[in-house]
């Protein structure tokens, strides 16, 4: 396989392939497969512009995915971006192809004005907390993350 990519803004028409990688991302959750869920999901943030979506294509298929999402930060008065999503296939890992996707994700928030970007990982993701040290990503040590499920 030719891992060699370009990372580029993702459209419509690669909305049936990204669709599989965020079912394949999902399922590295350990989501259960859902093709039809991961790709009317895709549909909505493309349609509506509620993400953005950097694809890295080799020309003849797409090989991984990063998403980010806007957010506000009202303690520093700053628009920043969530980089919710990273993924790339098995067979085109350690080539580059991750590193290639966040330093577009960085680039592009940039050009938005965004004054950083943020992501959360798996503690046993050992490989993707290297990464984003060596990108410059500091692990926060001050705040803690809390969720609250709202299903019945």
């Amino acid at each position: 396989m030719n891992s060699a990519a370009t990372v580029r803004l993702a459209k419509a028409p690669d909305l049936d392939q990204l669709a599989d990688l965020f079912d394949q991302y999902r399922q590295f959750y350990d989501c259960p497969p859902d093709l039809g869920a991961a790709r009317a999901w895709l549909a909505q943030n493309l349609k509506t512009g509620r993400s953005t979506i950097l694809a890295a294509d080799n020309g003849s298929q797409l090989l991984g995915f990063t998403q980010l999402y806007p957010a506000l930060c009202s303690v520093d008065l700053v628009d920043y971006f969530v980089l919710y999503d990273l993924y790339v296939i098995e067979a085109a890992r350690r080539h580059g192809i991750a590193r290639a996707l966040m330093n577009a994700a960085s680039e592009w928030a940039k050009t938005q004005g965004a004054a950083r970007l943020d992501l959360e990982t798996a503690r046993d993701n050992t490989p993707g907390q290297a990464l984003y040290g060596e990108l410059g990503y500091k692990l926060d040590e001050v705040f803690l993350k809390f969720s609250l499920e709202l299903d019945d």
